[in-house]
């Protein structure tokens, strides 16, 4: 028998490989990201969280309520971007991507990776705007930490969601149309997505209370809130953990058939 035979290579072993390469294509690239997903959602922890209170046009104690928003907002945009933009890129005129459906392991495996690689980015951003909205805001009313694991759960489950929907997005909009997604997609999820007034005051308007259930941003804030926030009005908890799993399982297994679709072409 020859020992020069290579040992054949675990599809584990694939998984850490590209996730090994994509986290360090991420930590070199760290602050280009960083102001790609969170200038806007800082943009508007600076108006809404310091300079109307400052001006006194809207209470302080509203900061309770932006800095979940916030949160779910920098979550949301980077976990999307960090799955969707490399898609279409890879997907593109270079088909990048051939070299690693060229792996010794599934395919479905290197679109799983993807997502993996989104949700670490997503909690990334999270964890970067959480002390500078602080920061920025200064003291919050009602702020609490009690719930950390809780806002963990949140935050994973939030990722794997939103990672999911970039992996639908970025294989399903082509390039020349990438434009498109942010503005006929993000755009509307970000002002319908109670990241800046609670599910609950929408009792106002109950038409549009029920349409944004819709929206996946929704159940992030208010997760978010229910983690941060516990003393303002939002949703269970409980609630918002199913929601956030069973659309990761459905924009996920979605996402798993348009990769192997782009992929076969």
């Amino acid at each position: 028998m020859n020992d020069d035979v290579l040992a054949p290579v675990s599809p584990l072993q694939v998984f850490l490989a590209l996730l090994r390469r994509d986290v360090t294509v991420a930590r070199r690239e760290l602050p280009f990201f960083l102001i790609r997903t969170t200038m806007q959602p800082l943009l508007f922890v600076l108006i809404f969280g310091f300079v109307l209170p400052k001006m006194g046009l809207i209470p302080h104690n509203y900061t309770s309520t932006v800095l979940p928003g916030v949160l779910a907002l920098s979550l949301a945009l980077a976990a999307i971007q960090a799955v969707a933009l490399p898609m279409v890129q890879d997907f593109g005129f270079t088909k990048e991507i051939e070299d690693r459906l060229l792996a010794p392991a599934p395919i479905q495996l290197v679109a799983i990776e993807k997502v993996v690689a989104g949700i670490l980015q997503g909690i990334a951003a999270t964890i970067f705007v959480l002390p500078v909205a602080r920061l920025i805001m200064g003291p919050i009313p009602g702020l609490s930490f009690a719930n950390i694991g809780l806002l963990f759960i949140i935050t994973l489950l939030a990722g794997a969601a939103f990672s999911a929907m970039g992996l639908v997005l970025g294989t399903a909009i082509p390039p020349q149309q990438i434009g498109l997604m942010f503005g006929v997609i993000v755009g509307p999820m970000i002002m319908f997505g109670c990241t800046y007034y609670p599910w609950a005051l929408l009792d106002r308007v109950p038409a549009m209370k029920w349409l944004v259930l819709i929206n996946p941003v929704v159940y992030v804030s208010e997760g978010m809130r229910a983690a941060l926030t516990p003393s303002l009005p939002h949703m269970n908890a409980v609630v918002v953990m199913a929601v956030l799993l069973a659309i990761s399982a459905l924009f996920m297994t979605v996402g798993l058939r348009s990769f192997l679709k782009r992929a076969q072409t």
